[in-house]
């Protein structure tokens, strides 16, 4: 304690510091994994991936060639998530979803037009299942079309279709109805978790192969001072890594922010305190490249990516597997920063999940400080 009310625990943590920046800056590799690393990342997976179905391929068989079957189809041509292609057969139809070049098939009979003006109007529609997902969502767009269509022909007519309910839609929190608004969060939350657990692992565990941090085992600094200097200059380079990706957020994908600027900044820190704390554990188990740069993927990249609700929702998956994201802290920033971003300050949600992550934090920090003790002594 005299110690560093007398100074020298700042020195030595600043002189150790000070070495860390400057190592940092003569590594081209580091600065790439932290800066390089987070924009390519971002442009990639905010871009190139997407939840939503557009253009959907849709084969169309006119069985009845009647004006009225064609003015039931015509909401399929006005809408931007189907592609419809019409068709004289049903064998041609068939052939196309065997060779998966349409996703899926609608068929109106030759007796349409007789049945509707009956009321009792059916249609076949046939969706290739090899995409569960993607079965479900082209059926209620085609839905939606043919519900659409019938509704102009109501208001074109003065009577009322038969069958048809119309529903007011409003969504809460994705006004724009877009799966881009729901990754962006997940994304920085990967982005966090590869810059933090292994960029610091990585370089950790080059200090032990080299040999370099045994020649700190000589001076007077101590474990706490050595986890403090390697923690600093990763934990700015994670926010430089942080802020940009929040700037694309906005001004690339729209993505609103609805709760605090601060609050999105406070919390993010806190997680990149996790993810630092975990890399320092990986490094110090192993002090190897190879198996710290393994560890760190399969330990908090892949689990933040596939077990954290960034593309599942975990309510959606077995037992055991939504126990073990209950145990990842992804899991609470994802659920944090989609709440922040979407939906605005949510007290409760941010105390809860703030909790867990600081019990995190301080679980993790504190392991590598105690490891790091049994290597010096």
């Amino acid at each position: 304690m005299s110690d560093a009310l007398s100074g020298g625990f700042r020195r030595r943590l600043a002189a150790l510091v000070a070495k860390e920046f400057r190592q940092l800056l003569r590594d081209p590799g580091n600065l790439a994994i932290g800066i390089v690393l987070p924009i390519i990342l971002i442009l990639l997976f905010g871009y190139g991936l997407s939840l939503d179905v557009r253009n959907a391929p849709l084969a169309v068989v006119l069985e009845d060639a009647s004006p009225q079957a064609h003015e039931a189809v015509s909401g399929l041509a006005l809408s931007p998530y189907l592609a419809p292609v019409l068709l004289p057969a049903m064998r041609d139809a068939e052939t196309l979803m065997r060779e998966r070049r349409v996703d899926g098939i609608l068929r109106l009979p030759s007796d349409f037009s007789r049945r509707l003006a009956a009321g009792d109007a059916h249609v076949q529609l046939l969706v290739h299942g090899g995409d569960a997902n993607r079965a479900r969502i082209v059926t209620g767009y085609v839905q939606n079309a043919l519900a659409q269509s019938a509704r102009r022909a109501a208001d074109q007519t003065g009577k009322p279709a038969a069958g048809l309910i119309a529903i007011e839609q409003r969504l809460w929190f994705n006004s724009a109805n877009t799966s881009t608004w729901f990754l962006v969060p997940g994304l920085i939350v990967l982005i966090m978790t590869l810059v933090g657990a292994f960029l610091t692992a990585l370089v950790m565990a080059r200090e032990w192969e080299r040999g370099t941090l045994e020649a700190l085992f000589v001076t007077p600094v101590r474990p706490l001072e050595i986890l403090l200097g390697k923690l600093i200059p990763y934990f700015a380079l994670g926010l430089v890594g942080l802020l940009l990706c929040l700037v694309a957020a906005r001004l690339l994908f729209a993505v609103p922010m609805q709760g605090s600027l601060a609050l999105i900044l406070a919390v993010s820190m806190l997680y990149l305190l996790v993810a630092l704390g975990m890399g320092l554990v990986i490094s110090a188990a192993t002090r190897s490249q190879f198996l710290a740069s393994q560890l760190a993927l399969v330990l908090s990249f892949m689990p933040a990516l596939m077990l954290s609700g960034f593309l599942f929702d975990l309510r959606s998956v077995p037992v055991v597997v939504r126990v073990i994201g209950q145990l990842l802290p992804a899991t609470y920033y994802i659920e944090l920063l989609k709440t922040l971003f979407l939906a605005g300050n949510v007290w409760p949600l941010i105390a809860k999940d703030c909790a867990i992550l600081t019990l995190h934090a301080t679980l993790l920090l504190g392991a590598a400080v105690a490891m790091t003790k049994k290597k010096l002594h």
